[in-house]
């Protein structure tokens, strides 16, 4: 019997395996973009998509994904399932792996993504949680190699909160032998566990780990500067707290100035313009958010694939 796979955590998977699923993003997106289509590669494969959390970019890439490699994409909105709590999460994993052959989870507590994969005979993909958002990853390093090549030996600097999509992002870069450095306030740090797993895979890849609170010394020399929403979905009743702890963080020309020349600006998005990024740095030459944005889609066209090699 062949063991199902799942795509919860960048943590997870080696190093090769990461590079295999990216090389693959690549290819398929090159197959896209000068045949017009992709072979059909998830033909008569449904992917359930289940939404705790509301999102463009999550829900248009991954329902995308699977028309263009053939297949097909169920929309199951909160009101539908009310995961833990109108039914468990393990009856819900249970019922959803007779009717659909992969699930798409973005939802509030890792624990539920978890405890999906735990119960589901079929392939469960981590579309966000409080933990994490390896899919974001992927798509960033993605669009980082684009540019650049590779991430080994890259200097990759997060500006702001040390949340879910830092995390992915740490732990792609200690992977793949990016350095890493967090700029962040006091009080706003990377989770211990998301650091120490992130040692760990420096330390074999022979990157580096920065965790500081001057975001002027954080880009010195990076070749790509990233930041994110000061107040993420969840944390709504933080909002004003925030508002006068993170200006300084505010990736602005200044800002960008002290990196590379070459350096690139990144956002996972929605952005809060004139809060964490500018108008003058989003849509400014240095700025790789929509690009950015359009390869979340062929990333999971690649994971998903994965998923059933």
């Amino acid at each position: 019997m062949i063991m199902k796979k799942d795509f919860i955590s960048i943590a997870d998977y080696s190093p090769e395996a990461l590079q295999g699923i990216l090389d693959l993003a690549i290819e398929l997106k090159k197959e896209r973009l000068e045949k017009g289509e992709n072979k059909p590669l998830l033909k008569g494969k449904v992917l359930g998509m289940i939404f705790q959390k509301p999102s463009l970019r999550t829900r248009v890439s991954f329902d995308m994904a699977m028309r263009q490699l053939g297949g097909d994409a169920l929309y199951l909105s909160p009101n539908e399932i009310g995961l833990g709590q109108r039914e468990s999460v393990a009856d819900v994993a249970r019922v959803l792996a007779g009717y659909v052959d992969v699930i798409m989870a973005r939802v509030f507590a890792h624990q539920h993504v978890l405890d999906l994969a735990k119960w589901a005979s079929i392939p469960v993909i981590n579309a966000l949680s409080d933990y994490d958002h390896p899919c974001q990853g992927m798509g960033d390093a993605l669009t980082i190699i684009e540019k650049f090549g590779s991430l080994k030996g890259l200097n990759v600097t997060f500006v702001g909160d040390g949340n879910n999509v830092a995390v992915s992002l740490l732990h792609i870069c200690s992977k793949l032998g990016a350095n890493f450095t967090l700029a962040s306030p006091e009080g706003y740090d990377l989770s211990s566990k998301a650091l120490e797993e992130g040692k760990t895979f420096a330390a074999k890849s022979g990157s580096s780990i920065r965790t500081i609170r001057d975001p002027h010394e954080a880009v010195k020399n990076a070749d790509v500067i990233y930041t994110d929403t000061w107040t993420s979905m969840g944390q709504e009743e933080e909002t004003e707290k925030r508002k006068k702890v993170f200006p300084p963080y505010q990736v602005n020309a200044k800002l960008v100035s002290e990196a590379k020349p070459e350096t690139i600006v990144m956002h996972c998005l929605p952005a809060h313009r004139g809060q964490e990024i500018t108008d003058e740095v989003a849509d400014g030459p240095h700025s790789v958010l929509f690009p950015q944005a359009h390869n979340r889609m062929h990333a999971q066209k690649a994971i998903i694939v994965s998923l059933f090699r």
